[in-house]
């Protein structure tokens, strides 16, 4: 190995827990939280054009979810073997599987672009678009869709750091391109006057910045991985990504079928609804973007010791992440419970949109408390190879639990059901994880010789 990545090696291995997934967690939460930030830039500035436009924005986040979701399949199903790879200080290795993960991202953002704008409407209207909001939701699209390869690209490329231990570089890609497209929504919207459109150019001018800054972190060999076309091979390599990879892919296309069957749910109770419980979906996620951003420092800690064989590093990992993500989510429980109302507010100044957005908030606060656990156990399943586990635990929360949940609530108790199923469905699949990771520690395991740190 080189003496650069000998030096990796024994950071991600030697360094004290605490200290290591705290410089690992918090490049990955100020991405997050930024992120997250134009995320919400974009429900806010996009909310001051009515009610139905900022519906839109909750219609083509499902579109979005999709991107995402084979992303991070070909992120993370890479990343989390790289990781281990790199444990075992096969750096070759490593290499093929970046490639591979790199070249299939893109070109299924591209055949993802070509399907989209072959039948957009339809598209459209099975996220859940009305036809007040389906003009709005249109114009928006296009501009994403145009941008899926990339976009979808930067979400392989952003895993793939991040499971390598390089943070730091991820965020720098991510944060360039949010902070473009914070900017870049008012100019385009009210100073070049282009609406909703303004909107959707901004994003996807930012997603092409991300892309080529987390790109040239390859290019400039700044990572032990690298991309070149030769290792892309249709192999078994192919078949491990995938696999891996899968319950992300479960996850997020989930998210996106929860997403659709909630709008359609909320569309029963008007445009509000839809408007109101997407703003109140991007404030949750901004809230628990910060402890999220805790575990996601927590993976590739996990995923060198598991391949290091330290495994009671790995389980100090995931104590620590553990608490750490409930003290965070604790504190955000706290304020979100007590500033409802107000937050929904600051993006929709709807009474209608605020009375049904700040019981939905409530509940999902309260709910906060029970995800930690659920998703650091998810993160371990997968990056040690329990691909069914991971898949299983994968399909709880926006799946399995929630879209039954939300249909029957819906049809019992109306607006209600619209509004707390998500908070429902978090408790039930807590309780579904914690005898499974319990078991799954037991039966891990132990160091050969005693580890410290």
């Amino acid at each position: 190995m080189s003496n650069v990545a000998d030096q990796q090696y024994r950071r991600m291995t030697e360094t004290p827990i605490p200290r290591l997934i705290i410089s690992l967690g918090i490049p990955t939460t100020i991405s997050m939280l930024v992120t997250n930030i134009y995320n919400m830039a974009d429900t806010f500035f996009v909310g001051t054009l009515g009610t139905s436009a900022s519906g839109a924005i909750g219609i083509v986040f499902g579109f979005m979810s999709i991107i995402q979701a084979f992303g991070f399949m070909y992120g993370q199903g890479a990343g989390s073997i790289i990781s281990r790879k790199l444990g075992q200080k096969d750096t070759e290795a490593a290499s093929a599987y970046a490639s591979i993960g790199f070249f299939l991202s893109l070109a299924t953002g591209t055949l993802l672009s070509l399907i989209g704008f072959l039948g957009m409407n339809p598209l459209l209207r099975l996220l859940g678009s009305t036809e007040t909001i389906l003009p709005y939701a249109r114009t928006y699209v296009t501009y994403i869709m145009f941008s899926s390869p990339l976009m979808m690209s930067s979400f392989t490329l952003n895993n793939i750091l991040r499971y390598e231990g390089k943070a730091s570089l991820a965020m720098v890609g991510l944060v360039a391109g949010a902070i473009l497209n914070i900017i870049g929504d008012p100019i385009f919207m009210f100073v070049f006057h282009m609406g909703i459109a303004g909107a959707g150019l901004s994003t996807a001018l930012s997603q092409c910045v991300s892309f080529i800054i987390l790109l040239s972190a390859f290019l400039r060999g700044k990572t032990q991985s690298r991309l070149a076309l030769r290792n892309f091979q249709f192999d078994k390599k192919v078949w491990e990504i995938v696999s891996t990879g899968f319950p992300s892919l479960i996850r997020q296309g989930l998210t996106t079928l929860s997403t659709m069957v909630l709008n359609h749910c909320a569309a029963a109770y008007g445009d509000a609804a839809i408007a109101a419980m997407s703003i109140v979906s991007r404030i949750n996620f901004f809230m628990f973007a910060i402890g999220l951003g805790i575990g996601q420092g927590f993976q590739p800690v996990a995923g060198y010791n598991y391949g290091s064989q330290k495994y009671s590093r790995v389980r100090k990992a995931f104590r620590f992440t553990l608490l750490a993500s409930e003290g965070v989510l604790g504190v955000m429980s706290i304020i979100g419970l007590l500033l409802s109302p107000a937050v929904v507010g600051w993006f929709r100044n709807d009474p209608e949109v605020i009375a049904i957005g700040s019981i939905a908030l409530r509940y999902q606060c309260i709910a906060l408390l029970f995800q930690p656990l659920s998703v650091t156990s998810n993160m371990t399943f997968q990056i040690t190879g329990q691909r069914a586990l991971a898949s299983f635990t994968a399909m709880l929360r926006s799946g399995l639990y929630f879209i039954p949940a939300i249909t029957i609530l819906t049809l019992l108790t109306g607006i209600w059901g619209v509004e707390t199923a998500q908070a429902i469905t978090d408790v039930l699949t807590f309780f579904t994880v914690l005898p499974l990771i319990i078991r799954f520690f037991r039966n891990m395991p132990r160091d050969d010789v005693s580890v410290q740190n």
